[in-house]
Parts: C-alpha cells; structure tokens; sequence
C-alpha cells in the first residue's frame, strides 16, 4: 500500500480528474479523502458520486480502510485466481492485470446525503494498480442537488 506520490485536481464539466503515480506493480492507494473533498468542492448536498478510472490495468473498489493487511490479503487472493502465466498469449504480458481489472471493475457510485460520501464505519474508496508503476487518472463526478 502506497501513499499518493502525485496529486493534482482539475475540473471540467464538473468531473474532478486526479492523476495518480503508483509505486509498485501492484499498489492500493486509499483515496477516499480526495473524493470526499471533490464532494465537498461539488456543492451537492444529496446525490450520487461516481468514481471512474479509464484503464484495463486498474480499477476502483470500496473495502476495508481500518486493517493495511486487506489490501495485501486481496492482493494475494487475486493473485491466486490470476497468476503472472506463460500461457496468456496477450503480447505485452500483462494478462493476468487485465483479469483482475475485470474481477474489480472501473467504477463505482457511492451516495451522497448531507453533502458526504455514505460509508460504512470501516469502509474506504481504493485505487487499485495491477500493472505499475504507471502513472493513472481518476474521475469524480458528483450528481445531483
């Protein structure tokens, strides 16, 4: 797990982008604070907030925030369904990323109530990285009134 290394906010039609450099082949970075504040930046008191990354090697997920074992828990647990395979035939042999990726997936909608994310007690948004170390993009666009 690796804090963030890289981090800048722009808007454009209302999106927040966040870009992201992940340390490692495979990284979580907990970015929960960040979307929070896209939030609060929003203006939006109830609503939605979807949260997108636009690669196949990368993906957002909400999970425990409290343990920094989940992570690597997860990580092993993905590695065990997707191993690094001499079989994948995918010419820049990072198949065993694009399957987890698909496993996780690029997006997630979280509601808003009283101008904040709605989590769980132990519950936090993650970047997660399967193919760095890259730099990546994040979106935020928050929805509603």
């Amino acid at each position: 797990m690796t804090t963030l290394s890289e981090f800048s906010v722009s808007t454009c039609s209302g999106t927040a982008k966040k870009i992201y450099s992940a340390g490692g082949k495979t990284d979580w970075i907990n970015i929960t604070g960040e979307v929070q504040k896209a939030v609060a930046s929003s203006g939006v008191r109830e609503g939605v907030c979807v949260v997108f990354v636009p690669h196949t090697t990368a993906a957002v997920t909400v999970n425990e925030n409290a343990d920094p074992n989940v992570p690597r828990d997860i990580n092993f647990a993905l590695n065990m369904v997707s191993p690094e395979r001499i079989e994948f035939a995918h010419s820049e042999g990072n198949s065993a990323a694009h399957v987890k990726t698909t496993l996780v997936g690029p997006s997630i909608t979280l509601i808003v109530t009283g101008g904040k994310l709605l989590l769980g007690t132990w519950q936090g948004i993650w970047f997660n990285e399967y193919d760095g170390p890259r730099t990546r993009k994040v979106y935020v666009r928050v929805l509603g009134e």
